[in-house]
Formats: C-alpha cells, sequence, structure tokens
C-alpha cells in the first residue's frame, strides 16, 4: 500500500464537504442554544433525548478513527475475529436493557462516579473520576485526534501538527459550545453520513475485487476466497504473520473463535470480554452513559441502546469488510518486517479513499471520517467536562456554586482538556502496534477492576466499600505486574501475553478480593443498600416500558438484534470458511 497518489478534491468535492460543515453547525446551534441555563441541561441535555438520538448518539460517539483507521487496519492483519469486539456487545447491551436501565433511570445521578459514591464511598468515587478523565484524554481523545491527523497528512501532505490543531478546533466546538444537547443531535445527523460514507467505501472495494469491476458478489466471493489463503502469495503472508498472531504456524482468518493465545482476540474473550471490559465501556464509561442518563423516558433509554445495537451489528461491514478487502488486493505487506506491518496496515483506509472513490463523492467521505472525529471528540470532551466540574470542582472546591458557574467551569475544562489532548496525540505514533491494538489494550487494562466491583455491587448487599475500594487498587497494581512480568520474564506462558487474557486474570482476581474482603469486614450501612443504588429483583420492571405495539417494542427490536449477532458468529465460526 506504498506510493499513494495525491489526493486531490473537486468543486463538487469542497461544495460536499462544507454542506456538511454547515448542516452540522445548524443542528449544533440549534440544539444547544437553550442548554446552558443549568447543570441538567448543559450536562444531561434536560433528560430530554429521543430514543434515536440516544441510540444514533451512543453509536456516533463509539464510531472513531480507531475504526475508520485503527480497526480496518487490524482486520487487514487478524481478519474477520475483530468483528469480535463488534458482536460480543450483544451481552453487555442485553444487559443494559433488561437490567441496567431500569435503576440507572431511577438513581437520578449525573455521573457514575457519583453513582459509586453513593454506593461505596467518596475514595473510589474520586478515584474512578480520575481513572475515567485520565484514560478519556489517553485512550479516546488522543487517539482519535492522532489517527485523524494522520489520514489528514497521509492525504493533502498536510503538516501533522497543523491537521491536529485543525482537527482538535473543529471537532470540540459543539461539545464546548452547547453541551449534551448539541452533541447528541449533531452525532445523529453525523452517524448518517458515516454509515453512508463507510458502505459506499465497502461497495466500491468489493466491485474493485471484481476484475470486470461490476459486480459485488463476484468482488465478495474472490475476497473470502483470497482470505481463505489457500494458496499463491495469500498463503505466504499468512504463513508469515501466523507466529506473531498466534504462535503457531497456521491461521484462519475467516473465524470468530481463535486460539488462547491470540493477541487480541483469544477465544476466552468470546466469554468474558463482557465483563471484564465491554460493562466498564458501555455502562461505567461515562461519555457512552451519558446518552441513557440524558433519554426522556426509560422506554427511549431501553430502545435507544437496542437501536445502537442493530447498528453495531452492521458496524463490521463498514470497518471490517474493507481490511478483508485490502488483504485481498494487497497480501504482500504481511511478508515484509513485522515492527513496520501496523503503520502500514494503519494506512488501509487512507489508501482506500485515494484510489477509489472519485471527484466529486471524496467530499462525502471526508466528511464522514471528520464526523467520526467529531462526534467522538464531541462526547468525550462533554464527558470529561462533567466529571471535572461534577466530581472535582463542585465535591471539593465549590459546594455552593451555582448552575452558571458550573456551566462555565464546564466550558473551561473542555477547552483544557482539548488541548492537553492534542499534545499527547504528538507522541502516539512512536508507540507502534499499530491505533486498534493501543486503544484495545488501555482498555483491557483500566476496565477490569471497576467491572468487577460495579457488578458485584449492583447484585449483592453484602458487597462493601472496603471490599470495592481493595478490589479496585490491588486489581490495578496487577494489572501493572502482569505488563511487567510479560516484559522480563521470558519464560511466562504464551497464554498470558494477549491484553485481553490478562484482562480476564484481573478481572477475576478483583472479583474474588472484592468478595473476601467485603464477608471479612462490616455490611454496608443501609443508605448504600438503597433499592435506586442496586437491582432489586421483586421490584424490578423488566416487562415495563416496552411499547405499545409489537412493531415498536423494545422486545420485537432485540431478538432481531441477538439473533443477527447469533446467526453471524456461526456463520463466521470457521466451519463454513
Amino acid at each position: 500500500m506504498d506510493g499513494m497518489e495525491t489526493f486531490s478534491l473537486g468543486t463538487l468535492d469542497y461544495v460536499a464537504f462544507a454542506l456538511f460543515f454547515v448542516v452540522l453547525s445548524l443542528v449544533g446551534f440549534w440544539a444547544g442554544r437553550k442548554e446552558r441555563g443549568s447543570a441538567d441541561d448543559y450536562f444531561l441535555a434536560g433528560r430530554s433525548l429521543p430514543w434515536y438520538v440516544v441510540g444514533g448518539s451512543f453509536i456516533a460517539s463509539n464510531i472513531s478513527t480507531e475504526h475508520f483507521i485503527g480497526m480496518i487496519g487490524a482486520a487487514y492483519i487478524f481478519g474477520i475475529c475483530v468483528a469480535d469486539s463488534e458482536w460480543v456487545n450483544v451481552v453487555s447491551f442485553s444487559m443494559i436493557v433488561w437490567f441496567f436501565i431500569p435503576f440507572l433511570m431511577a438513581s437520578r445521578v449525573f455521573t457514575m462516579p457519583e453513582y459509586l459514591e453513593r454506593r461505596f464511598n467518596g475514595t473510589l468515587r474520586q478515584f474512578f473520576a480520575f481513572v475515567t478523565v485520565l484514560s478519556n484524554v489517553v485512550a479516546f481523545l488522543a487517539a482519535v485526534l492522532y489517527g485523524g491527523a494522520l489520514a489528514l497528512e497521509a492525504l493533502f501532505g498536510w503538516p501533522f501538527w497543523v491537521a491536529l490543531m485543525v482537527l482538535g478546533i473543529s471537532a470540540g466546538v459543539w461539545a464546548i459550545y452547547g453541551g449534551l444537547s448539541s452533541v447528541a443531535w449533531t452525532d445523529l445527523f453525523t452517524v448518517l453520513i458515516m454509515l453512508l460514507g463507510g458502505l459506499s467505501v465497502t461497495v466500491l472495494g468489493l466491485k474493485m475485487l471484481d476484475p470486470e469491476g461490476a459486480s459485488i458478489f463476484v468482488g465478495f466471493a474472490n475476497m473470502i476466497e483470497a482470505n481463505r489463503a489457500t494458496s499463491g502469495v495469500w498463503n505466504e503472508a499468512v504463513a508469515a504473520s501466523a507466529p506473531h498472531i498466534t504462535g503457531e504456524g497456521e491461521y484462519n482468518r475467516l473465524s470468530v473463535f481463535q486460539p488462547v493465545t491470540h493477541a487480541v482476540w483469544p477465544w476466552p474473550a468470546m466469554i468474558f470480554a463482557t465483563f471484564s471490559i465491554s460493562i466498564w465501556y458501555n455502562v461505567l464509561n461515562q461519555f457512552m452513559i451519558q446518552r441513557v442518563l440524558g433519554a426522556r423516558s426509560t422506554y427511549d433509554a431501553r430502545m435507544g441502546i437496542v437501536f445502537a445495537g442493530l447498528l453495531k451489528v452492521l458496524m463490521p461491514v463498514i470497518v471490517v469488510l474493507p481490511g478483508l478487502i485490502l488483504f485481498a488486493k494487497y497480501p504482500e505487506v504481511l511478508l515484509g518486517p513485522w515492527e513496520d506491518v501496523p503503520k502500514e496496515a494503519d494506512k488501509g483506509y487512507v489508501h482506500m479513499l485515494q484510489t477509489l472513490v472519485p471527484l466529486g463523492l471524496r467530499g462525502l467521505f471526508l466528511a464522514a471520517l471528520f464526523g467520526a472525529i467529531q462526534s467522538t471528540v464531541n462526547s468525550v470532551l462533554n464527558s470529561s467536562a462533567t466529571i471535572v466540574t461534577l466530581d472535582f470542582y463542585k465535591r471539593i472546591f465549590a459546594p455552593d456554586a451555582g448552575q452558571r458557574r458550573l456551566v462555565w467551569v464546564g466550558v473551561i475544562v473542555s477547552a483544557s482538556l482539548l488541548v492537553l489532548a492534542m499534545i499527547l496525540a504528538c507522541f502516539i505514533g512512536n508507540l507502534g502496534g499499530g491505533l486498534f491494538v493501543y486503544i484495545q489494550s488501555l482498555y483491557a487494562f483500566f476496565a477490569p477492576p471497576f467491572s468487577a466491583v460495579f457488578l458485584l455491587g449492583i447484585l449483592f448487599k453484602r458487597i462493601n466499600a472496603q471490599g470495592a475500594t481493595t478490589a479496585v487498587f490491588s486489581g490495578f497494581a496487577l494489572g501493572i505486574l502482569l505488563k511487567v512480568y510479560v516484559q522480563y520474564v521470558p519464560s511466562h506462558p504464551a497464554w498470558i501475553e494477549p491484553f485481553p487474557n490478562q484482562a480476564i486474570l484481573n478481572w477475576l482476581f478483583c472479583t474474588v478480593v472484592c468478595v473476601v474482603v467485603s464477608l471479612m469486614t462490616a455490611p454496608p450501612r443501609p443508605e448504600q443498600m438503597a433499592q435506586s443504588l442496586m437491582i432489586d429483583w421483586k421490584a424490578l420492571r423488566i416487562g415495563g416500558d416496552l411499547g405499545s405495539h409489537w412493531y415498536n417494542s423494545v422486545l420485537t427490536w432485540w431478538l432481531v438484534f441477538v439473533g443477527l449477532v447469533v446467526a453471524l458468529a456461526l456463520v463466521f465460526s470457521g466451519l463454513m470458511f
């Protein structure tokens, strides 16, 4: 994929991108024009978001350069198993719909750190708030801006720092201006553009694989055959990469089930990733769950997550198939020095834009890429500002601060975090491993301790602050020790090296520590076991707020969501290809 050509734009491209930006600005201004009167309005959109905005914003916040740059590159290297990171969310999404939303909506909290204080203690709240802001800046903001600046540098030859400043300022403006309402409504608009642009790239890529350039079905068949890698340079490429991916001599690129030694998605992750990582990402992660907390009703919150789940099913068509297409076209990249492969793979989406998209349509695809960046930047900035303002500033420094003052502090914090993320983005390229692996490995480090204590805390009354606090701090210590062990002890077992396995081991450890310490110490206070802080199975209204008819029923569309994921997992189980 070397030798990229200059990326030129025609008049229609400039018009398309300009229209995108104008509409985005109008939507952001309209949605945020009245949202600065109170903290509830600014940080939670006045709890007025309808289901389609909740779901659209939930997914738009999730889609970023991690996907368009990093995930396509990872699919080029590892194959279809990268889609597991999207499809495995079926379990956590289902838990959100049926169990988490009823008590989250009843608790009326602003932030997840606030919930942890009410259930456990202030120490855990402050530490979680600190870790959340840290992970938001390092794992989300900096990485997303780095990927976007890298794309603009490759496409137009801009200096990296210029591209970084343009992206940071233009992408973060609506989070700073209008809070969650601006973020959510602009997300709904951008997710439509992202889906349209992403699907078009996949279609064009499949047509490229047809010798006559006309049929996506012929192209799909050729893509599958190439990724089987049974002969030719494709077989050589898989043979060369397999030792680096699994430590074995063979590798099935078309199976979602991979050996326990697989570098990014070993088979145990399909079982435990929901508990070790996904709960943290989708429930505890403020910039994701904030849309749910801002929903206008329990029905809107539930239906929004189901809608987001259906979009998750579609995501691999946009961000995994292009990686398989690129492998079918350029397998020789995997034959080069392995340390250079991730960087080359991360150029895949940019290369597809340069070679496949004709003049007149390139503006749309740039809008899709920019939309992916700005939606994530907006969401992460707004959620981080929410936590810093309410969990640090108001709680510690200014308990009596008025609503407008809190809003202005949120604006200042958003701008400050954006500048910090832009500075950190300059250093990510020196870390190696590819953008997708960089982000996923950080998830696997931050998530397990909090996932364990949160799940135990909402399920069991006997879990107390001492157990939760001990588990979290010892879990982070174990996470560091595992990294040191793998790095400096050559004789370590091969299965412990993949970061998803380290996350699973850490989650299990934290679960045991939390239970044992809780049982050895005094029970929680009565107010820490309130119904709004735990799942009360007797009072839980699983069957309530599901819709008035079968066609708008949460249950109906949830069954469709689950059925599609199960079907796709069976198709790509390794039995059919």
